[in-house]
């Protein structure tokens, strides 16, 4: 029985990867999102445009534009002459943000008085126009500081994990789980969905597999190309882009195979669904997009309603990138993976077996 399973796998395999088109659609995607993605899925603010209004014209004003114009946030300084320009700029999104210095800025400081400073920033743009008003705050502060005096307290400010905040430490191990999900989804939800548009389903039935042999031989294609997909980016993240990796390979391959497991359960109940591989496709990307959405990449998971978090937590995506990130950047033993492993697990056990119930009652 064991190798007639092995026989079904080497089948799946070869009818994955026996034509061009399976073989681009398998990896095609992994090198334009692993090329893209570092680059485009970002949320560092570079290189725009900064419009001021600077109403004072003192030294202190001009000075606070030198350090502005330093900034590596704001490779353009404009200015305004005037409210209506401001408004203008903002309306026809060639500014993300404006500033408006006002009249006695130099001569408040000079006095060591408060001398506020009035930011107008574009609500369309609303994450990235707080992060570059942050840049402003931080330069316009330091500068107050210096002309007030010394300040009694200061705060010291270090990132752990993450010394210099360079985005692609965030992105590229959370690529890691958001392609080997696509890749192992397609995999196993095209599988019966094929053999019934082939026609070959019947004949699979009348051989002597029986029903959990035959789903073993379609979902562990899609844990190898899980494992596969997940190996190379992370490959690539490491020697190619610099992230550091410093937990156990040991460990990753675990969670890979973990991680793949249970989507190879959804896979396959997604699958078991649909007659057409156009409704597999469909299946997959209506689970995608939720699953992304409520795995804490996109947003932090407390930011949502209770509601969405209790569903969040079936959701194999919201432990597999966690658990990526450790083992990338803090260096995860077993002991800190295991939070994050035995939910993949339990989740594995839960959509397998669904799966297989789903499977029989179709057959039967």
């Amino acid at each position: 029985m064991l190798e007639r399973l092995v026989q079904l796998i080497r089948k799946e395999l070869r009818t994955i990867l026996g034509n061009k088109q399976g073989r681009l659609l398998l990896i095609m995607p992994i090198i334009l999102q692993t090329a893209l993605f570092p680059f485009a899925a970002t949320l560092e603010v570079k290189n725009c445009t900064l419009m001021i209004y600077n109403e004072d014209g003192g030294a202190a004003s001009l000075e606070l534009l030198q350090r502005l114009a330093r900034t590596a946030a704001f490779t353009r300084i404009v200015m305004a002459h005037g409210d209506g320009e401001m408004r203008e700029a903002l309306d026809g999104q060639k500014v993300m943000l404006t500033l408006r210095i006002p009249p006695e800025f130099s001569r408040r400081l000079l006095s060591r008085e408060p001398a506020p400073l009035q930011i107008i920033m574009d609500g369309r743009s609303s994450n990235s126009a707080q992060i570059a008003s942050g840049y402003v705050t931080q330069v316009a502060n330091g500068y107050a500081r210096e002309r007030g005096g010394v300040p009694r307290a200061t705060i010291s400010q270090r990132n752990l994990y993450n010394p210099n905040l360079d985005f692609k430490w965030h992105v590229l191990p959370s690529l890691v789980a958001i392609i080997t999900t696509i890749g192992c989804l397609i995999v196993t939800a095209l599988s019966v969905a094929r053999e019934r548009e082939e026609g070959t389903f019947d004949q699979l039935l009348v051989s002597p597999l029986t029903p959990a042999y035959i789903m073993a031989g379609k979902g562990v294609p899609g844990v190898l190309v899980a494992v596969a997909q997940g190996s190379f980016i992370a490959l690539v993240a490491r020697w190619i882009y610099g992230v550091p990796f410093s937990g156990s390979i040991l460990l990753l391959i675990i969670g890979m195979v973990c991680y793949g497991l249970a989507l190879a359960g959804i896979g396959l109940f997604i699958s078991s669904l649909c007659q057409t591989q156009q409704q597999a496709f469909l299946g997959v990307f209506s689970f995608m997009v939720p699953a992304v959405m409520l795995s804490g990449y996109v947003a932090p998971l407390e930011n949502m309603p209770m509601a969405l978090q209790w569903v969040a937590r079936l959701n194999p995506l919201s432990y597999f990138i966690p658990l990526l990130k450790g083992l990338f950047l803090k260096g995860y033993g077993f002991a800190q993976a295991w939070p994050d492993l035995w939910p993949l697990v339990a989740i594995a056990c839960c959509t397998l077996t669904v799966a297989l119930g789903m499977f029989r009652r179709h057959i039967a």
